[in-house]
């Protein structure tokens, strides 16, 4: 079979030009009416081109996903529902599920190549350890986090990575202060001594207790919402710790009203910091394959009206990447009572701290059932708390609706998820979204679906094609790798147009290294013009399409995503080489 690339046809159009009749010389007068141009053959068409250029990824759908987990009495995933056992709301009206899955946690096995020329064959168990089945990104939030919750934290994180993370695992520490990262790693060595650093790291604010001692929540009560009583509180706090006159109630009230706007503004800042870093560990674990898991080690922190909308897109991020965040206080117990230490504090200012305190664990949660993760609070056991967020639930449920008459102004959509036949199960869902303020045309959701399912480890097989390798070992040291995509077209679905059958094939072939980071990617872009002959008896043995890469020797996941423009299908694909 011969591939025409698309520079062949201008070749083609070149060769045309040089044999067309030179052009007639100018005639003495009487002038003569003008030749008529000699008629042009009708230009031909190439039934089959390609072309290669590096890919590259934008993130944006019009779909609204809604991960679910149902749990029985006992705190068990719960298996088997369907799409009719669900119903969702939409701002209280009901939305109609265009999208059901359910989706287990754990990733599946992968081929893997040994030797040069050798079709993948059935992965061994050392292949499997090998290749990295799931990522785990801990993230501490050493901004908001005090000594004793970091350190606490802390030891049960070493226990955790020293006992159960497996040969197939990769890990990565990331800070909300940015400082003493590991990226995603085996080696468990530098992981720990990452974990040994760990201090509390905050911004603005000073370990000690402030006069007055006003939280991030009771600065957003006196200042953006005008709360009388929440004023009252800091006043009266003024009042007791620098033990002013009761005739000084006044200046005391000032003091607090200063002491808020202040505090707004630390806290409004370590927020941001902290959503965006969660946003950059989201997109880094979007470039890798497989299961991915952030889990987040926080003491809480408050999401204001004003930052509910950044909330919103990172849950939005993780959804669309298939990452789970899982959610670890690690306040532990927490002690609804006075503190001994604080007796100058008010019962209407403890009232307040006690708000402050579920306020910042309700983020949490949020953030957790927002993306199908889990929330383990209110338990002093860190080692349990690291061994239940540091795995997905088994099944969770993925639902999805496209917004009936959506305006695109930006607005928020409380969203409600409920089971037809409850009983005494319970539901946790994301609790709404933002409309976005435009929508995305098929090209842009084409490109989604393909990224979604290129860093996914699922093998779909909506199209018929076969994933081949070879490698070679060059002279230079390098290794050459091919893949090769075998595509029986003849089974693909055409558009019939001027006496063709038409589709347009995009084919990304790519390689990830063993800590699943992605190497190279190349899209290629197979246009298919075919008659009916050619249909009919030149494509019996399929297309099989070859994507070259030189790297260094090494051991690599191969992942191959196939998706035409007729169909709307998609075909994806797992192999390995071992290319030393």
């Amino acid at each position: 079979m011969v591939f025409f690339h698309r520079a062949a046809f201008f070749v083609c159009l070149a060769a045309f030009a040089q044999q067309s009749p030179p052009p007639p010389q100018p005639q003495a007068p009487p002038p003569q009416p003008a030749p008529q141009a000699p008629a042009q053959p009708e230009k031909a068409v190439t039934e089959m081109t390609t072309h290669d250029e590096q890919a590259t990824f934008k993130s944006r759908v019009n779909l609204v996903m809604i991960p679910v987990v149902v749990r029985d009495g006992r705190g068990k995933p719960v298996a088997g529902l369907k799409k009719e056992d669900f119903q969702l709301f939409d701002r209280s009206k009901p939305q109609n599920i265009s999208r059901f899955t359910a989706e287990k946690a754990g990733g599946q096995a992968i081929k893997f190549a040994e030797d040069a020329d050798e079709v993948a064959k059935p992965a061994h168990k050392d292949a499997e350890s090998v290749i990295p089945q799931r990522f785990m990104a801990y993230l501490f939030d050493d901004v908001h986090a005090n000594f004793g919750n970091l350190a606490f934290a802390r030891q049960a994180a070493i226990k955790h990575m020293s006992n159960d993370l497996t040969p197939s695992d990769r890990a990565a520490i990331f800070t909300t202060s940015g400082q003493g990262d590991v990226d995603f790693t085996d080696d468990k060595a530098r992981l720990l001594e990452a974990l040994n650093r760990l201090l509390p790291r905050p911004i603005g604010r000073s370990g000690g207790q402030q006069c007055p001692d006003i939280s991030y929540y009771m600065a957003d009560m006196i200042v953006n919402k005008n709360d009388s009583a929440a004023l009252a509180a800091a006043s009266a706090d003024a009042m007791a710790c620098m033990n002013l006159d009761p005739s000084m109630a006044s200046t005391a009230t000032q003091i607090a009203q200063g002491a808020a706007q202040m505090m707004l503004g630390i806290g409004e800042h370590e927020t941001q910091v902290t959503y965006s870093v969660l946003k950059d560990v989201i997109r880094r674990m979007a470039a890798t394959p497989g299961q991915r898991i952030v889990v987040l080690a926080s003491p809480g922190f408050l999401t204001t009206d004003m930052m509910r909308s950044e909330e919103s897109d990172i849950m939005d991020r993780a959804i669309r990447n298939n990452i789970t965040i899982n959610s670890l206080d690690i306040r532990g117990l927490y002690v609804d009572g006075a503190d001994a230490s604080q007796a100058r504090t008010s019962r209407l200012k403890q009232q307040y701290d006690r708000f402050s305190a579920r306020a910042e664990g309700d983020t949490l949660a949020e953030l957790a059932y927002g993306t199908g993760g889990t929330f383990f609070e209110n338990n002093n056991s860190m080692d349990e708390g690291f061994r239940v967020t540091g795995t997905a639930p088994e099944t969770y449920y993925l639902l999805g609706f496209s917004p009936q008459n959506l305006k695109l102004d930006g607005t928020f959509h409380a969203l409600k998820v409920t089971l037809k036949a409850p009983g005494h199960l319970d539901l946790q869902a994301r609790k709404g979204y933002y409309a976005p303020k435009r929508l995305t045309d098929a090209a842009e959701t084409a490109k989604q679906e393909i990224e979604e399912a290129l860093f996914s480890r699922e093998e779909l097989r909506e199209l018929p094609v076969d994933l081949h390798t070879q490698y070679f070992k060059a002279a230079n040291g390098t290794a050459n790798v091919t893949v090769m995509a075998h595509l029986d077209v003849k089974h693909f679905k055409f558009k019939k147009a001027d006496g063709r059958n038409n589709n347009t094939v995009t084919i990304v072939s790519s390689l990830f290294d063993r800590n699943g980071s992605m190497v190279v990617a190349i899209t290629k872009t197979l246009e298919l013009h075919l008659k009916d002959d050619t249909l009919e008896k030149k494509v019996d043995g399929g297309l099989t399409l070859r994507t070259p890469f030189n790297v260094a020797p090494g051991t690599y996941l191969v992942r191959l995503v196939v998706r035409d423009s007729e169909g709307q299908m998609i075909s994806a694909e797992n192999s390995a080489v071992n290319a030393q």
